[in-house]
């Protein structure tokens, strides 16, 4: 093969792998803002609102790592075609919904679809790119998923007010349709890995053990904490993740090495991630819903309100990115939260007849920079702390512990909110993700090590 068919072909994969991620990103930000109109069409109050983006999360969540291990054994193109025709599917099942019920049952489906795009796209690129041309590609990929972050949104706003909330997921049917196209194109020979064994109990004690505690957070406002129908799930939840943790320590080929964890920042990075990812998830859903429920915005205007979010990343992570490189991710990692923090807290000004430039905008400017100063430190810090061999693994099960941290995050959110979501209740979570952020920057200062151990200023 000459090196300009082996450049087209890799061209090809790049684009493959960002479309067929894009969708699965696209579908974790896009449905924030489709949620009164959904709840307005189909009924269900705030707990309907949730289910619907905590159904696609528990399985994409607790569902990634078993892909991974798929898509060594079956092939990456095999899981990749599969991923894609179940995402279009589901999708359509989602935009054709007739009730609540369908609905959150195919927004589950569609996260198992999603969770097979992500690792077959990234082990895609990794097979066909190498040393520097390889880093160049998924920073490529990378950027591709955080247009998926700032069109989500937007897209979803200017759907919901022009035609439908059923468009948000109809719309995904495009780009499958694309990348299924480009893949015929490819004609890529499949790979498959020898002597892999797939950790099907472990993957079942994680669904389990996820599922129980988010049901009972999420209906507890129904039925109580006294009744059974949540005491029973949430503690058998609990048990069946306690089961999971155990047989990824004596599974001989588990879902999650448990040895990752005993690198000291791969292990406090994942703590850190766990309390940061939460907080985003928190706070990008109640901030939507409160501009859309409480102070009446359309969803487009309050799918631009967090514009500046994703305007203020694309334009600092890479110069923080580069300044952590130079002086070490400790202190970016332990400011960038505690700042973004500050940004929400600034939010409690906020009032029913909201000033959007006086009591939000300021709050969110502050956690924009916040934000952009945490995580390309945090991505360096945890993948920068295992080998080269182990980075597959290990951008896997920080993207399952980030899914997951959101999964529980915005399952919390009912026990906050209480009855109803008021000024009242917006103050409240907003403190607890201001809280949740600050946590997280402190976790980085207390544990995270710059390179050679040594832990600059401390």
């Amino acid at each position: 093969m000459d090196l300009q068919t082996v450049g087209n072909a890799q061209k090809l994969v790049l684009w493959i792998a960002i479309l067929a991620s894009f969708v699965s990103f696209l579908d974790s930000t896009v449905v924030n803002v489709a949620l009164p109109a959904i709840s307005r069409e189909l009924g269900g109050g705030l707990a309907t609102q949730q289910w619907v983006v905590d159904a696609y999360l528990i399985t994409l969540g607790s569902l990634i790592l078993l892909a991974g291990s798929l898509s060594d054994v079956l092939g990456r193109i095999l899981i990749l075609r599969v991923g894609l025709l179940g995402f279009g599917a589901t999708s359509l099942l989602c935009a054709l919904a007739p009730d609540p019920a369908v609905l959150i049952l195919a927004r589950g489906l569609q996260g198992a679809a999603g969770a097979l795009l992500v690792p077959s796209s990234l082990a895609l690129i990794t097979s066909v790119f190498d040393g520097p041309a390889r880093a160049k590609a998924i920073g490529q990929w990378t950027a591709g998923t955080t247009v998926a972050f700032i069109a989500g949104p937007l897209l979803g706003g200017v759907l919901v007010d022009s035609l439908s909330w059923r468009w948000v997921f109809g719309i995904n049917v495009l780009p499958i349709a694309v990348t299924m196209y480009l893949l015929a194109i490819l004609r890529a020979k499949d790979v498959r890995e020898e002597g892999i064994r797939i950790d099907y109990p472990g993957a079942v004690l994680c669904v389990l053990g996820l599922g129980g505690p988010v049901y009972a957070l999420i209906e507890q406002g129904h039925f109580g904490w006294e009744s059974p129908l949540i005491l029973l799930p949430f503690f058998f939840g609990i048990l069946c993740f306690a089961g999971f943790i155990w047989r990824q320590k004596t599974a001989k080929q588990p879902l999650m090495p448990p040895a990752l964890f005993s690198v000291r920042n791969f292990g406090v990075g994942n703590i850190a991630t766990s309390f940061i990812y939460a907080a985003l998830s928190i706070g990008g859903f109640i901030v939507v819903l409160f501009l859309q429920q409480v102070a009446g915005f359309p969803a487009t205007l309050a799918a631009l309100a967090l514009l500046p979010v994703s305007v203020l990343n694309i334009g600092l992570s890479s110069w923080f990115g580069s300044l952590a490189g130079r002086f070490g991710p400790r202190w970016f990692m332990a400011f960038g939260p505690i700042l973004g923090g500050c940004g929400y807290l600034l939010m409690l000004s906020a009032e029913t007849h909201v000033g959007y430039w006086t009591q939000l905008f300021p709050g969110i400017v502050l956690f924009a920079v916040g934000l952009s100063a945490t995580v390309a430190p945090l991505t360096a810090a945890i993948l920068g702390s295992i080998s080269e061999q182990q980075s597959g693994i290990g951008s896997a099960v920080n993207n399952a512990v980030s899914r997951v941290a959101g999964l529980l995050g915005i399952a919390f959110v009912g026990v906050v909110v209480g009855e109803r979501l008021d000024v009242n209740a917006f103050h409240r979570v907003v403190i607890l993700t201001g809280v949740l952020l600050i946590i997280g920057g402190i976790v980085s200062a207390v544990g995270i090590q710059n390179p050679g151990g040594k832990r600059t200023g401390g």
